[in-house]
């Protein structure tokens, strides 16, 4: 990579805030870990990792937006390829993170349900980004943490929702939650890598 790439990666990174983001990954990360110490029963258990999933993932939506906006959209072909770096980037920093965490704890579900629960929140994250902006990108993530918690909430007190698109709610090698969470987490880096955040000049 040349200087001159380095460079411009450097500058999107600043732009789009990602050692803030960094470093509040590894603040949920230590939480994480911190409250698995607790003893948590069943149902607890399950709820626990997905309210920190759903934290990082709306860390990774926010940092999408521009403080430049829609001018942005015209500096050149960069824009595309540094986009889809740095949410890929930091959606394997948060999964690695969230795993180390729950290394030697009892994380409920495992390293796949981390990863399946992560990718999927992230990719609403994206979608919300690009339809309402990457500073209001949270609201999917942790709107749909709320129908998760509920959804798991109907496992013990029935009527259990069963679909496969509140996947936090289904076994972790569940082959249909597995594939609702990558195509949420496709559609929602697909569109964000080739649209960008609906952002507008702060001028």
């Amino acid at each position: 990579m040349t200087a001159a790439a380095l460079r411009t990666f450097r500058l999107h990174a600043a732009s789009r805030r990602v050692p803030v983001a960094l470093a509040m990954i590894a603040v949920i990360g230590i939480a994480l870990r911190v409250t698995l110490i607790g003893h948590w029963d069943a149902y607890g258990a399950l709820q626990l990792p997905l309210v920190f999933e759903a934290a990082c993932a709306a860390v990774i939506a926010v940092t999408t937006g521009s403080p430049l906006g829609e001018p942005e959209r015209v500096t050149g072909p960069w824009l595309p390829p540094l986009r889809l770096i740095t949410t890929l980037a930091l959606t394997a920093v948060a999964a690695a993170v969230l795993i180390a965490a729950g290394l030697g704890a009892t994380l409920a579900g495992g390293s796949g349900e981390v990863l399946r629960n992560l990718a999927g929140l992230t990719g609403l994250g994206l979608l919300c980004a690009v339809l309402l902006g990457g500073g209001l990108a949270w609201i999917a993530p942790l709107g749909y943490l709320l129908a998760s918690v509920y959804a798991l909430y109907t496992l013990w007190h029935g009527p259990a929702l069963t679909t496969a698109w509140l996947w936090p709610a289904r076994p972790p090698g569940d082959l249909g939650g597995a594939v609702c969470a990558t195509l949420a987490f496709a559609a929602g880096l697909t569109l964000c890598t080739i649209r960008g955040a609906h952002d507008r000049s702060e001028e």
